[in-house]
């Protein structure tokens, strides 16, 4: 299974092609369109989300409401290309056109892709770099993960998310699946604990009020994932690595634990391996869960646990200083439009970046041309737990 996006922030569309989808899965526009939707909500969100409406059109690779195998195409319409046709057209114009255009950008934002980027490909309007890193591709790769969570939805592999931190806020809980998973999305800062979700939105409105932005902390669970998917044997097949490498390639992620994560190292060992415990329904099970559903960069059948850290935005509206690489002159950079706090977002594209890694890892470890066959050894596997 793999995937290429493409599309421009302000382009005319966002393009998906997914390919080793399993035959005969039921899939229907609107229910990627839910997991969409999610993405562009959540509390200090910009103009941008009002103006656009996210919602995918399936144009390939499905009939009748059934995958066939072949590869899907999902696109996502720009509704704000109408304002940006000139600047983003694709017909060629003319020099004195090019000099003239406007939104020209030749001051690069710290923090950004802008200024590496340019250089790397020789870009003199960095806009040309921005249209692309910009985070607007996560709409098309959370469409990606819409697919992957009804893939395994249909194996009983549930997933969720959740914030956990936001500007030094945090919510201290350790919930099992069955809390996780019942208090999802019951408010506008996806935090569990309700006690500290106003110090969450004042906090979010105080770094608005200063023209700043704040990052934070999010936390993925997914449960029911069978047994010994990844791979101790090398290390590009470890499930934690490939997870791992997902989560930090989302815009502005700076960071990857699992469970307990780098609270382990304030621990002695006693306290975090997950005891060995066996009973004849259940089949092999830990005591704990301090290791996040891992051993060895293989699932264990317990839940697993993602953290992922996200930096504040670097787009602010107080901007900070860079250079002009026309002048070489100190500048203030460009200000685009932006959120204050993304972190209840980005909660939402972690949950489909880390729903296609274990989708992925699935489907390489069994033969899977069509989903009953998929859900067949899936079963098999998870007989294996009890019979071992």
């Amino acid at each position: 299974m793999r995937y290429l996006t493409s599309g421009e922030s302000h382009g005319p569309q966002l393009t998906v092609i997914i390919e080793g989808v399993p035959a005969n899965l039921e899939i229907k526009a609107e229910d990627i369109n839910k997991e969409m939707f999610k993405r562009q909500g959540g509390y200090g969100r910009g103009r941008r989300m009002q103006i656009e409406k996210d919602a995918i059109e399936i144009v390939s690779g499905v009939r009748n409401g059934y995958t066939l195998g072949s590869p899907i195409t999902l696109v996502v319409t720009n509704d704000d290309f109408t304002h940006w046709r000139n600047i983003m057209g694709i017909e060629p114009i003319s020099e004195e056109e090019r000099k003239n255009m406007k939104r020209t950008i030749s001051k690069p934002r710290p923090g950004h892709a802008d200024l590496v980027g340019g250089m790397k490909y020789n870009h003199r309007d960095l806009r040309n770099v921005l249209e692309r890193s910009s985070a607007r591709e996560t709409a098309a790769r959370v469409a990606v993960g819409a697919v992957s969570k009804i893939l395994l939805a249909q194996l009983d592999i549930h997933i969720y998310s959740r914030v956990v931190e936001i500007g030094g806020i945090k919510d201290e809980g350790l919930y099992d699946a069955e809390t996780f998973k019942s208090n999802i999305d019951k408010n506008d800062v996806r935090v569990i604990n309700e006690d500290i979700a106003q110090q969450m939105r004042d906090k979010i409105d105080a770094a608005k009020k200063e023209g700043d932005s704040i990052g934070g902390v999010v936390q993925v669970m997914a449960e029911n994932m069978p047994v010994g998917i990844g791979s101790y044997v090398h290390y590009d097949r470890k499930l934690d690595g490939r997870i791992a490498q997902g989560v930090v390639s989302i815009n502005a992620f700076k960071g990857v634990s699992f469970g307990e994560g780098f609270k382990a190292a304030e621990k002695p060992g006693s306290e975090i391996q997950d005891e060995i415990m066996y009973n004849e329904t259940q089949g092999y099970y830990r005591a704990s869960n301090h290791l996040g559903g891992f051993e060895g960069g293989m699932s264990n059948g317990m839940p697993i646990i993602v953290n992922g850290v996200m930096k504040p935005i670097p787009t602010l509206y107080k901007p900070l200083n860079s250079v002009d690489i026309n002048t070489k002159e100190d500048f203030k950079a460009t200000i685009e439009r932006s959120d204050s706090c993304a972190v209840p977002a980005a909660s939402v594209v972690c949950e489909h970046a880390v729903a296609f890694e274990l989708a992925k890892a699935l489907l390489e470890e069994f033969q899977a041309n069509h989903i009953d066959q998929l859900k067949a050894q899936i079963a098999e596997r998870r007989q294996l737990n009890i019979e071992f």
